[in-house]
């Protein structure tokens, strides 16, 4: 089944920006191509337990299973040491991506406690979008219950814009609630 974000993106979305960016194609259109979710784990990395609860935990919100990542070389004042577990990640793309976007602006970011919105600075150079969430419990698929330590989480959204502005743009017919810049 086709999420209703995709058909929303491909019949609506595609038309609006093709208009507001001035673009001749709509292969020219950006469009996301992939969502990376990172959770480092620090000290609970080194725990079997925690480990596994981190990892069925982000496999509950992203609906596949995380890897986990290893450290590449060892660095003693962060007491860190090569090939010894550093966090759990996820790429999401197709269909699993479009309908985590869903969950995560309709339902997850409202329930973030005094929320006023997501910067618009999280736009690197290759035009992404990266934004953080101290806390993982803001999805309703993680029972509160069973958590033992809430954690962050590290969201990237990846698009295939060439500025900033189309990367915004983007975001905002996805209805990220962007904050604007205050000049």
């Amino acid at each position: 089944m086709i999420p209703r974000l995709k058909i929303t993106y491909e019949k609506e979305i595609t038309g609006k920006l093709m208009s507001k960016l001035s673009l001749k194609n709509k292969h020219q259109v950006p469009k996301i191509e992939k969502i990376i979710l990172n959770m480092g784990l620090g000290e609970d990395a080194s725990d079997g337990k925690k480990m596994k609860a981190c990892v069925d935990d982000m496999s509950l919100i992203s609906g596949q299973k995380p890897i986990i990542t290893k450290f590449k070389k060892s660095i003693s004042n962060f007491k860190t040491r090569k090939g010894s577990n550093a966090g759990i990640k996820v790429t999401l793309r197709a269909n699993k991506m479009y309908e985590f976007i869903d969950r995560l602006i309709n339902i997850a970011l409202p329930r973030v406690k005094d929320f006023r919105g997501l910067s618009s600075e999280g736009i690197d150079r290759s035009c992404n979008y990266s934004f953080g969430i101290k806390e993982h419990i803001i999805f309703p698929e993680v029972n509160f219950d069973k958590v033992d330590k809430i954690r962050g989480l590290d969201i990237t959204i990846v698009t295939s814009s060439k500025s900033k502005e189309g990367t915004i743009e983007l975001l905002k017919e996805f209805n990220f609630p962007l904050k604007e810049k205050k000049n």
